[in-house]
């Protein structure tokens, strides 16, 4: 051996030594403070002054936006992660400072917050206060969830349902919270009421509208004073609304929503507007066998008779009238209890008195 090699084999072993030596002023367990020194991707650097730098993985992070200079605490994990650093986790402090308080959550029922860190089989790992818990995936929702993925990230809100004191370990609930909220909800909800909700999902028949932890239904009929054949002509899923609870059952678990203002009724516009013998541009809106429906206001339909669409005898009205065309038509009708209208294209034609329709 060269006096070269002799000499980089003593500045080894002195690194050696002094790295041994800076080990020893820690222990397993032990909590320490210092001072971000490196902010990365894969977490940061710490500087405890007087002793050594440590480094804190992301995933043994609770300070999600740390800077340079920051002061923090950590629990000594191990002497040397074989990169020369002490490896720390601020986790672990955060995880033994709020065990208790987490347990008497427990106790009480009280709700707590926490954050989706890692889908893994069966579930979702979480953050609680900086305690790592369990969510089953059966618990994530009141409804089947196929990706548990989409809650990493996501903080929520859940109910603590199981307590390993020996081990500490947490299981948590998001479908328990949501069943009380759905539970409270009921409670609340009064024949009349007008609340905001969320449109969640859209029928052929109506739409289904979350008012604050249970669903509502808007029957197509109630979504517009028009006539549409689809809800989504007039709402789309997310859509926030203002509705008003026109009937519910606690029972069978349905609620009758509304979304049509009946101050506004177009109705009230029609009576103002037209009287029998007038004569008014409409809109087809809707073919039947036995007649067509015009728009004769925004909100109010009329019908024109198969009898009162021409001035000769045709097999169907769409052998006359398409459905958007404008046609001119004299009201000949007005049912005001039943708000209905009678309309007659014949009788302009003719200039004679319209047949009555059965």
């Amino acid at each position: 051996m060269n006096d070269m090699e002799k000499n980089q084999v003593s500045e080894s072993e002195d690194f050696a030594a002094m790295l041994e030596e800076t080990m020893v002023k820690f222990r397993p367990g032990q909590v320490v403070k210092g001072v971000v020194a490196q902010v990365s991707d894969d977490g940061v650097v710490v500087s405890i002054p007087g002793k050594a730098d440590g480094f804190i993985k992301k995933n043994d992070l609770v300070t999600t936006d740390c800077k340079v200079d920051d002061e923090i605490e950590a629990e000594v994990v191990k002497l040397n992660d074989g990169e020369g650093y002490v490896l720390l986790s601020e986790r672990k402090v955060m995880a033994t400072k709020n065990w208790e308080k987490l347990v008497a959550e427990y106790d009480e029922g009280a709700y707590v917050e926490a954050t989706g860190r890692e889908a893994v089989n069966g579930g979702l790992i979480a953050d609680v206060m900086g305690v790592r818990a369990f969510i089953p995936a059966s618990h994530l929702s009141r409804r089947f969830v196929e990706n548990i993925g989409e809650f990493v990230g996501k903080t929520m809100t859940v109910k603590i349902i199981e307590v390993d004191k020996a081990k500490k370990r947490i299981v948590a609930s998001r479908k328990a919270y949501l069943m009380d909220e759905k539970k409270k909800a009921w409670e609340k909800i009064e024949k009349d009421q007008i609340v905001t909700g969320i449109v969640r999902r859209l029928t052929d028949f109506g739409a289904f509208v979350d008012i604050g932890g249970v669903d509502g239904m808007v029957h197509i009929s109630e979504l517009s004073w028009s006539r549409i054949k689809n809800p989504a002509e007039v709402v789309s899923v997310g859509d926030t609304l203002d509705v008003y609870v026109i009937s519910f059952d606690p029972e069978k678990h349905k609620i009758s929503l509304g979304v049509k203002d009946h101050s506004c009724n177009p109705w009230d516009t029609f009576m103002n507007t037209y009287k029998v013998g007038d004569v008014a541009n409409v809109r087809i809106v809707k073919l039947m066998t036995f007649g067509a429906f015009a728009e004769v206001v925004p909100g109010v339909d009329g019908l024109i008779h198969i009898s009162q669409i021409a001035d000769r005898r045709i097999e169907k009205p769409g052998d006359v009238l398409s459905e958007g065309q404008m046609v001119d038509v004299k009201i000949t009708a007005i049912d005001e209890e039943k708000q209905k209208i009678s309309l007659s294209i014949r009788a302009l034609l003719n200039d004679e008195p319209a047949e009555d329709e059965e």
